[in-house]
């Protein structure tokens, strides 16, 4: 790789690193050992070189503030919400935007693919769920699965299962990130078509102020989960500058880093699809207040925050 590829690849996060030195002490141990891998590169391929010596510097200054903060730091809980999680999310952008548009696609296939194929809702939903809705639109209580099953222990087994399905889904990028894409699509298709058959029986507004009251964080967070698996996925196809070990070492850490950061969505998501949804009759506003709120929160907390904190850490 000619050297000014190799600057212009790395050069907003060594200015990143070169800024952030009063980071989490965990934090600048891994950016250390990241700039030394950079420094081996070009140490080998531009030894002389000005890139090399900038390198050489940030290292020490970095080795410096290891040993000067080895101590861990009380509010490593709060750091990372706070600051490391909307970090990777501003790092990884490029990814959340390809599991987005991957999973909005994947939503209007199953979509059009109920609306084309009356047989397709029952393939993907199954038929025992499409007749016992069908069921529940006839006494004219369509959203009565919500009601079925005691409060609590629907509560554990929503929570576990989507804590479940994210960790499946960012586990399956390590198949070159395909393995991701698919669980997006899976899911997704599954929507669409869910989504269509209640446009269908004339519900459509009803579900989606009854249905989204858990599903804005619910889905987003899937979503993030696929990204998290194409950060997995693709430290391996493109490992850029570090040895590819070591790229899917990273790939690795920081995926699990972002889904274990949606666990807490995941919880509140479940705790509303338990205990909120069920009240199906509830008055408009505050459905809304609900489901504005959750989404406003994701868009602010993914996409918002992480630009205004990275703008500080590089400044």
């Amino acid at each position: 790789m000619r050297e000014a590829l190799f600057v212009k690849q790395n050069s907003d996060k060594w200015k990143q690193y070169e800024h952030s030195l009063q980071a989490n002490p965990d934090e600048i141990a891994n950016q250390f050992i990241e700039i030394t891998n950079d420094l081996a590169y070009a140490r080998t391929f531009y030894p002389n070189s000005k890139t090399a010596a900038y390198l050489n510097g940030l290292a020490s200054k970095l080795h410096q503030s290891v040993y000067k903060n080895k101590k861990e730091s009380t509010n490593r809980f709060t750091h990372f919400w706070k600051t490391e999680l909307p970090l990777l999310f501003f790092t990884y952008k490029k990814q959340i935007h390809y599991a987005f548009i991957f999973f909005i696609i994947s939503c209007l296939i199953g979509l059009l693919s109920a609306k084309y194929d009356d047989t397709f809702v029952r393939l993907i939903m199954g038929d025992a769920y499409v007749n016992m809705t069908n069921e529940n639109i006839a006494k004219g209580d369509p959203f009565g699965v919500y009601k079925s099953e005691n409060q609590f222990l629907m509560f554990l087994k929503i929570g576990s299962n989507n804590i479940y399905v994210a960790l499946y889904t960012f586990v399956l990028g390590i198949l070159f990130s395909f393995g991701s894409i698919i669980s997006l699509f899976r899911n997704g298709i599954m929507l669409g078509s869910f989504q269509y058959f209640f446009f269908s029986k004339g519900l459509g507004v009803k579900s989606v102020l009854v249905i989204w009251i858990h599903g804005t964080l619910e889905i987003s967070a899937i979503v993030l989960a696929g990204a998290a698996g194409l950060v997995l996925g693709n430290s391996f196809l493109f490992p850029k500058t570090y040895t590819r070990k070591v790229s899917v070492l990273r790939g690795a850490k920081d995926g699990l880093k972002i889904v274990v950061g949606l666990v807490p969505i995941f919880i509140v998501a479940a705790f509303f699809e338990s205990f909120v949804t069920r009240y199906t009759e509830m008055p408009l506003v505050i459905s809304l207040l609900i489901l504005l709120s959750s989404a406003a929160f994701i868009i602010w907390y993914v996409i918002i925050y992480p630009i205004q904190l990275s703008k500080k850490v590089i400044n």
